[in-house]
Parts: structure tokens; C-alpha cells; sequence
């Protein structure tokens, strides 16, 4: 696998991200047959947001939040009821994130920021759930920004991570990485005319990515408890949540 393929020092993968944005929702939805959406509704439902009979909800933070779509469906969990930041160092994706946030009618709920989930603006513990969908593994320290999702989630809450995973099953598992590495990237550069090979550099990054097991344990390293996995269509997605302990 080339190395620089796999290259995710910050300044590529915001060239690369910024060149995909105005086809990258489509290409989520074409490319997972709308699956991402359901994804994304399981997600809020395993770790569904806090919403207090009275007074103000804590906050919910989406990192690595691209166009915004794990922050607006968080946005309906809450039945509108909870401030959500989305936080992306991309500044081309966040545009059509704040655009589609404006046509829900959202823009008085949901606000995003331009921020590095390295080294992320916001105080320690801050949020109620900390999330993050199909973005972790473009982070260039995995651990740098695991660490500063825990940093700033309340004591008793919540990290959820949602990442693409490998199917185990004996023969939907050889379709399906047939599938993800060739017929994927051919669909995905021709229609992006991604002069980075964004959508070759997905499957290498899904397959070098820990998951399972291995990336549950890396979130007990960091602090976290009560950590749970569960695979999500044949285990082509993984959601991982796991609670700040209280102090």
C-alpha cells in the first residue's frame, strides 16, 4: 500500500476534503445506497442526546462534521431542543453544512466552527456526547484527537464514534471488499475528479484503521468506561461509545 496514499499530514487532507466537498454528499448517498442516513439514525438513537424536562441542555459536539449531517440528525433527536457545535478544519465542507442547516431552519440550534479536532476551542468538560462520523480515522494523530474528545465531554457523558469497519462474514465480507476496492474508487474518483485520489485513499484508510476490539481498547487507554461496539449492516460501519468517568 503506498505510503503516500495513506499520507494524512493536516494540510493534505484538508486540500483533499476541500476539493471533494460540492459532490460529497452526493457521493455519500450514491455510494452507500442511503445507508450513511440510517447509520447516522442508529447512532443517535444508541447514544441518544440528553434532554432535560426544564432548563438548558448541555451541549452536543460533532467533530470532524464535514456538511453537518451527524450534527442535523442529531438535531432532530433532540426535537430541537439541544445546542450542537460542528466542528471541522475544513472550510469548504462546512459551507454546505451551513447551508443546508439554514434551509432546516436550523441556524439558531446548530453553529459550526473551523477547528482542528487536534487541538479543539472549547474549554474541558464541555458537551454532553461527544461524536464523530467517518472522520476519525483522517485525523493525522488518532490519539491527539481521541484525547481531545474526552478533554472537553462532561464527566458522565459520552463519546461516540462512528467509523466504516470490515464485514466478517465469509462471502458477503469477499463481495463487499471487492466492492470497496475497486468498484468504489472508480465510481467515486470519476464522478469527484478528485485530483488527490480521495476516493482511493478511503478504502486504504478503512483497512489500516484499527477496529473492533482493537479500537475499543484504545478508547479505555484513554479514560473512557462502559465501552460499547456494535456493528451496523454486516459490520460495514461500527459505532463506538464510551462514557467519561464522573469525578
Amino acid at each position: 500500500m503506498s505510503s503516500s496514499l495513506l499520507d494524512k499530514r493536516e494540510a493534505r487532507i484538508r486540500t483533499m476534503f476541500g476539493n471533494i466537498a460540492p459532490r460529497y454528499d452526493l457521493l455519500n448517498h450514491l455510494l452507500s445506497l442511503n445507508i450513511d442516513r440510517y447509520w447516522r439514525w442508529r447512532t443517535t438513537r444508541l447514544a441518544p442526546p440528553y434532554v432535560p424536562a426544564a432548563g438548558v441542555a448541555a451541549p452536543i459536539l460533532d467533530v470532524c462534521t464535514g456538511t453537518g449531517d451527524l450534527a442535523l440528525a442529531y438535531d432532530r433527536a433532540a426535537q430541537q431542543r439541544v445546542p450542537i457545535i460542528g466542528a471541522d478544519f475544513c472550510l469548504p465542507m462546512l459551507l454546505p453544512a451551513c447551508a443546508k442547516t439554514r434551509r432546516r431552519r436550523a441556524t439558531g440550534r446548530i453553529r459550526y466552527v473551523e477547528a482542528d479536532t487536534q487541538r479543539l476551542p472549547f474549554p474541558d468538560d464541555t458537551f454532553q456526547l461527544t461524536t464523530v462520523a467517518f472522520g476519525l480515522r483522517n485525523v493525522t494523530d488518532t490519539d491527539r484527537g481521541l484525547a481531545e474528545m474526552v478533554r472537553v465531554t462532561q464527566p458522565g457523558g459520552r463519546v461516540a464514534i462512528l467509523e466504516f469497519s470490515q464485514p466478517r462474514h465469509w462471502l458477503f465480507g469477499r463481495l463487499y471488499r471487492f466492492y470497496f476496492r475497486c468498484i468504489l474508487p472508480c465510481i467515486g474518483q470519476t464522478i469527484s475528479r478528485s485530483r488527490d485520489n480521495a476516493y482511493n485513499y478511503l478504502p486504504a484508510s478503512v483497512l489500516e484503521f484499527p477496529e473492533g476490539e482493537a479500537l475499543a481498547a484504545k478508547l479505555r487507554r484513554h479514560g473512557l468506561t462502559e465501552v460499547h461496539w456494535y456493528p451496523l449492516t454486516f459490520g460495514i460501519a461500527t459505532l463506538y461509545v464510551g462514557t467519561k468517568p464522573s469525578e
